[in-house]
């Protein structure tokens, strides 16, 4: 007797990188302790939340005991929230966003999940560069559409704007940019975004339907070289910020984020009336109020930068040492190196005989890679050196 669609139980046969990890390593603390398994399987950052945050939760503690305090809300948030954030989007994305062209999300994920739900049809594509966050699928597959992933440059991971350029179709509704890049810690360059808008545009005129650009920053304070971060606003007419705080304030259980729509969108109250509708329809209702309390206080701070470029260097430093290729991530905290052989599942299982774990590549569409998440105390990167420079040495023996 069947118990679930054979969607799921596919979903279920390719998600299981990341699980098996999870599950390793449980067994792995069972056996030997949490101070001896050197694990970067997942992105769950462990700074604690900035003071700040402390501060706001004493001040929501007093005013909780108000009629209403934590009550219902309007579907799209606090509106005093709603006009904050858009403030600081009108200086971070430099187009004048208003309160009315944001939606406060149950975390990015959330987000996504709305605005699939108000843009996508039955058969519709969503391109994204690959490799990628694994959970885009799901999202979109969430309403009949199809995610497409297209391959970055080798190595490298720029973008192949010929490559998305062609992938377009009549089927195609929307696209995933997300910079700083998870798994791989690229930030997109202007001159990509401006090819690849250039195209958008072309295939938008050439199929008569908008083709919505889609830029996924939960990331974006992670930007250890300063380097620019284009919004793209500039180059897509119809497009959307989405964003969260699980990293920038360490608050990644509290499930809070937003969508931002581009002022400039032909149409645009028509779409933040769907998206408003969908944040309802979808049970989400409205994101958590005591996250929101929190956002109205600490919207502008963030984690000590600095902390994580430290462990970034460190991790170069230990996987540099073990002679594993790799590109130097420009943002977010994960790094996406090269497997020292062609398949990357016997070097994850030879760095867990070690007692470290990581995700294989081909979890996030890249076989022959491994993703590493740096955020975890330097004293586990530097930790992990022993171990990981004896697996490459194991695999590369045979």
């Amino acid at each position: 007797m069947q118990l679930i669609t054979d969607e799921i139980q596919d979903y279920l046969a390719h998600a299981s990188g990341i699980r098996k990890m999870f599950e390793a390593g449980i067994e792995l603390r069972r056996q030997y302790g949490d101070a001896n398994v050197y694990d970067f399987s997942l992105g769950n950052p462990d700074l604690p939340p900035p003071a700040a945050v402390k501060s706001a939760l004493e001040k929501i503690a007093v005013h909780s005991q108000e009629p209403f305090a934590i009550g219902y809300m309007p579907n799209a948030g606090y509106p005093a929230l709603r006009e904050k954030l858009a403030a600081r989007l009108t200086a971070e994305q430099g187009a004048p966003v208003k309160a009315g062209h944001t939606v406060i999300t149950c975390g990015a994920a959330g987000g996504l999940n709305v605005l699939f739900r108000t843009v996508l049809t039955e058969g519709d594509e969503v391109l994204t560069p690959s490799p990628y966050f694994v959970e885009y699928g799901f999202y979109a597959g969430n309403f009949g559409g199809k995610l497409v992933p297209v391959p970055s440059r080798d190595f490298t991971f720029e973008l192949d704007v010929d490559g998305m350029a062609a992938a377009i179709n009549a089927r195609t509704r929307a696209i995933i940019l997300n910079s700083p890049h998870n798994p791989t810690g690229v930030i997109y360059r202007r001159d990509e975004l401006q090819a690849l808008g250039d195209a958008v545009a072309a295939a938008e005129r050439r199929f008569g339907r908008a083709i919505y650009v889609i830029a996924d920053e939960p990331y974006r304070f992670l930007n250890f070289d300063g380097v620019e971060i284009p919004s793209v606003f500039e180059f897509f007419p119809h497009s959307a910020v989405i964003g969260s705080f699980s990293k920038s304030l360490s608050l990644a259980g509290e499930r809070i984020g937003y969508v931002a729509v581009n002022p400039a969108m032909e149409g645009v109250d028509e779409l933040m009336s769907g998206l408003i509708l969908c944040n309802r329809i979808l049970g989400f209702v409205n994101a958590p109020a005591l996250a929101q309390q929190i956002l109205l206080e600490c919207l502008d701070e963030q984690v000590d930068l600095e902390i994580y470029r430290r462990r970034r260097d460190a991790m170069a430093e230990v996987l540099s040492a073990a002679g594993i290729r790799f590109q130097l991530p420009r943002g977010a905290f994960y790094f996406f190196p090269q497997s020292p052989v062609p398949d990357e599942r016997q070097f994850i299982d030879a760095l867990v005989a070690e007692r470290v774990l990581a995700v294989p590549g081909r979890s996030f569409g890249l076989p022959g890679y491994i993703r590493m998440a740096f955020c975890v105390d330097e004293k586990v990167i530097r930790g992990a050196a022993p171990g990981i420079a004896a697996a490459v040495r194991r695999v590369r023996r045979g």
